[in-house]
């Protein structure tokens, strides 16, 4: 009984070895295939640069792109940005380098030859596709006899808002945005009824989550005044798309501020 009991043991312990040895292979880095990969690659068909490879980095030749972490394990390309993907090589030597992205469709490159392909990476730096611009807006309006003078003023910062998309091979790529700060006041004479400064993270509780992380306040326009008070509408879109959510700000004579969505 106790040979069989020792037996077990030790196929538990080879068994566990094994299992660990293999996990442990799974995740080593094919540092062959990354030294190869090092470089400039361009499309076969149209010679256009498709990305550089730098030690761990890749870059990419628009300037909207940030660059992002890779590594190659197996037969896999694995690019960290903003998510981790994950591309299986088909074909890879000196020269060629063929992998799928991630609509399954296969990408073919190449090395480039062209010394002049350096100039596509050098001396630039990932910009906001938005223009960071400051804007200033001064509306006079009335109610009831009462004049109201209303400024808005949205004011461009450094925080950064990450948006993943793909570019033209296919490949899921980080574009950098920077979220603006919009003041509002409000002014009846010389007595001050409002001013505040919005931030998205105001509009939590109205615009989901999972979308909010990916937008920017885009803009707040004035919209109406009635007995209510003074109404306005906050924007906030994901860059570069269709989508967004319009909330309605109503701030009363008082000061009272009040939010609600509008239909989109």
């Amino acid at each position: 009984m106790k040979k069989y009991i020792v037996v077990l043991l030790c196929l538990v312990f080879l068994f566990g070895c094994k299992k660990a040895t293999n996990k442990k292979t799974d995740v080593i880095e094919n540092k062959e295939a990354k030294s190869m990969l090092q470089g400039i690659w361009v499309d076969e068909e149209t010679d256009e640069p498709s990305f550089r490879a730098k030690g761990d980095t890749i870059y990419y030749p628009d300037s909207t792109s940030q660059p992002v972490y890779f590594k190659i394990v197996g037969d896999t390309l694995i690019m960290r940005g903003a998510n981790e993907v994950k591309y299986p090589i088909s074909k890879q030597a000196q020269h060629i380098f063929w992998f799928k992205n991630q609509n399954g469709d296969e990408v073919h490159l190449r090395k480039s030859e062209n010394s002049d392909d350096i100039f596509s990476f050098t001396q630039k730096r990932p910009m906001p596709i938005n223009q960071n611009q400051l804007i200033k807006r001064d509306t006079v309006v009335s109610h009831s006899g009462e004049r109201y003078h209303c400024y808005i003023a949205i004011n461009p910062t450094s925080y950064k808002v990450t948006k993943s998309s793909y570019n033209d091979d296919g490949v899921e790529v980080d574009n950098i945005f920077y979220d603006n700060i919009i003041h509002i006041s409000i002014f009846n004479g010389a007595r001050q009824v409002y001013s505040r400064d919005f931030k998205k993270q105001m509009f939590g509780g109205k615009v989901p989550s999972n979308f909010l992380s990916q937008s920017i306040l885009s803009d707040m326009q004035f919209d109406s005044i009635d007995e209510s008070g003074i109404h306005y509408n906050a924007i906030i879109c994901i860059p570069d798309d269709a989508s967004n959510y319009i909330v309605n700000i109503t701030i009363d004579y008082k000061g009272i501020m009040k939010m609600n969505v509008c239909n989109r």
